[in-house]
């Protein structure tokens, strides 16, 4: 089998060739060829007319050097290789978004008049699909954890139910057009992530804002203290170090946490930003803290490319998920979590958590259960800066112990407080519940968290992380059964209905992660949430919001 892909959401006008030697199976030994010209902007970032302007110019230019290297490959195996418009591939893959409209539609065009050159069928691939597939192919995980960090887009997601489920993102803008604004702030030429990468290596650590919640992140207020610093004197050096060592280990974070919420051992990186040295040392020295297996593969591979589509073109192929022509239009908002995934099995799941008698490995934190207690330990992060783990460490250490104790003085179930030490971030807790949320979900139990964060939402804080894995449910000992919420230690105080919006936002990731029917237990949650609520209304204007940003572009 041999597909001919091409790809131009933004700046790499690129097509490929990809050859399997079994038509129905894409192997480790497979053969893979990519032409691309790369847009290279004069100043500042991406313009998109311009870009458009090179896409026009490039992709003619690339498609028929890949047509020839097609008909290469054809003649030396003996099929379709005489040199004239015989079909030397099987099908066409093409990505159809997310990207700059512009840019997709020249791509779509050029696709399309290849695929009735050659009289073979069209394949439409996702473009940030792609991005994590062929990662899981080249590393041969079986259902990983896949982290993206890429210009436009940063997000974690696992496959699960026959789709990629989002467990976490970016909630303004992605990782490397965060750089880029950067960058661009001091007149640096596009691309940023290089040169900041460059000079970081010479400077001291600069403390930056570090926005976690739960498993989504965020990047606009780390570039605006990043400005500021700069113009107020801090050497750019400490800056860049500062930026690398604060983004990339929130990145490194959140896919530990979403290692910890799903139970998954594999982590595959995928996306342009991933290139940068220091990101892939952050991400393999955690999966080695955590007993995990980390896969990034080769830059050619991480950065946009056409190889990727033609991959992933072949396996859509392969299962009979091709497009008529008149069906084939672009969608630069194109989701990863809208495609159906034809080409894997329903039985594949990232979720393969099991849960462990006596001590749990948590996202950042390790949980010894005992008799009548539960003692919690911030064991230190190699990953992260020194001093950017003590901060973190110390700090959520004391924000746990203050809202548990807070969220149970207005009526929440939480553990007791019995001892906490803040220098050797150590909590000990009350044992309470049986089981975490996930091992038992029900309508009952789920809506009782909606229940619940309604209540210290009115109260003017919230949980921060309120996944089904920092829920506790049933019974222990004496008590009755009844629903917990514990981990308070991404909470903070706020009045902000998007902050609270936030804390659903949340649950709905950790519900679509681990939950066979993630949207009727949502609902059950969302209707206890207004019901308990005095101001629901903002909360959930708020939700839409958030849940409407379109953060893929």
């Amino acid at each position: 089998m041999r597909i001919l892909g091409i790809e131009g959401t933004a700046w790499a006008a690129s097509a490929s060739v990809f050859e399997t030697p079994d038509p129905a199976r894409v192997t480790d030994d497979d053969y893979v060829f990519i032409e691309t010209d790369a847009y290279a902007p004069d100043s500042g970032g991406i313009h998109p007319r311009e870009a458009a302007e090179h896409m026009g110019e490039a992709i003619p230019t690339v498609v028929e050097t890949a047509i020839g290297h097609a008909h290469e490959r054809a003649a030396a195996g003996g099929t379709n290789g005489d040199g004239d418009d015989s079909a030397p591939i099987d099908a066409i893959a093409f990505a159809r978004g997310p990207g700059l409209g512009p840019c997709l539609r020249i791509v779509a065009t050029a696709a399309r008049a290849v695929a009735q050159r050659f009289d073979v069928p069209l394949v439409g691939v996702n473009h940030m699909v792609a991005h994590l597939e062929v990662g899981r192919h080249r590393s041969g995980f079986d259902s990983p954890v896949c982290l993206n960090a890429s210009g436009a887009n940063a997000h974690i997601l696992g496959y699960r139910n026959g789709r990629y489920r989002v467990l976490g993102e970016t909630m303004d803008t992605g990782v490397g057009n965060a750089i880029d604004k950067f960058t661009r702030h001091i007149g640096w030429s596009h691309p940023g992530g290089p040169k900041v990468e460059q000079h970081a290596r010479d400077g001291e650590y600069h403390e930056l804002p570090y926005v976690v919640k739960g498993m989504d992140f965020s990047f606009s207020g780390i570039m605006s203290a990043a400005k500021q610093a700069v113009d107020e004197g801090v050497p750019v050096d400490d800056v860049c170090r500062g930026m690398e060592e604060t983004i990339f280990a929130m990145l490194t974070e959140v896919s530990e946490r979403a290692l910890s919420l799903t139970g998954a051992d594999e982590l595959v990186l995928g996306g342009g930003v991933g290139q940068n040295d220091r990101l892939q040392r952050m991400l393999g020295e955690m999966c080695e803290q955590r007993g995990a297996a980390f896969y990034a593969p080769e830059d050619r591979f991480l950065r946009d490319n056409a190889g990727m589509i033609a991959m992933l073109g072949a396996k859509m192929y392969a299962a009979g998920d091709t497009i008529a022509i008149e069906d084939s239009q672009i969608d630069s908002n194109f989701r990863p979590d809208e495609v159906t995934v034809t080409w894997r099995g329903a039985e594949e799941s990232v979720d393969s958590y099991r849960a462990a008698d006596d001590e749990v490995q948590g996202a950042e934190a390790t949980v010894r259960f005992e008799e009548d207690r539960v003692i919690k330990e911030r064991v230190p992060r190699s990953y992260r800066h020194p001093t950017l783990d003590e901060r973190l460490r110390t700090e959520r250490t004391r924000q746990e112990a203050r809202l548990t104790s807070e969220a149970r003085r207005h009526g929440v179930p939480t553990p007791l407080v019995r001892d906490v030490d803040p220098q050797e971030a150590r909590i000990v807790f009350q044992r309470v519940g049986e089981a975490d949320l996930r091992e038992g979900l029900s309508e009952a139990r789920v809506a009782d968290v909606g229940r619940w964060l309604a209540r210290i939402h009115d109260a003017g804080f919230v949980h921060g992380d309120p996944t089904t894995r920092n829920v506790r449910v049933g019974s222990h000992d004496d008590q009755t059964d009844r629903t917990f919420l514990i981990d308070f230690g991404l909470g903070y105080y706020t009045q902000e209905a998007e902050d609270h919006a936030m804390d659903l936002h949340v649950l709905a990731q950790s519900l679509a992660g681990t939950a066979d029917d993630p949207e009727t237990l949502l609902s059950a949650a969302e209707d206890a949430y207004r019901t308990e609520s005095d101001h629901a209304d903002a909360v959930f204007a708020s939700l839409d919001d958030i849940e409407g940003r379109g953060r893929y572009q």
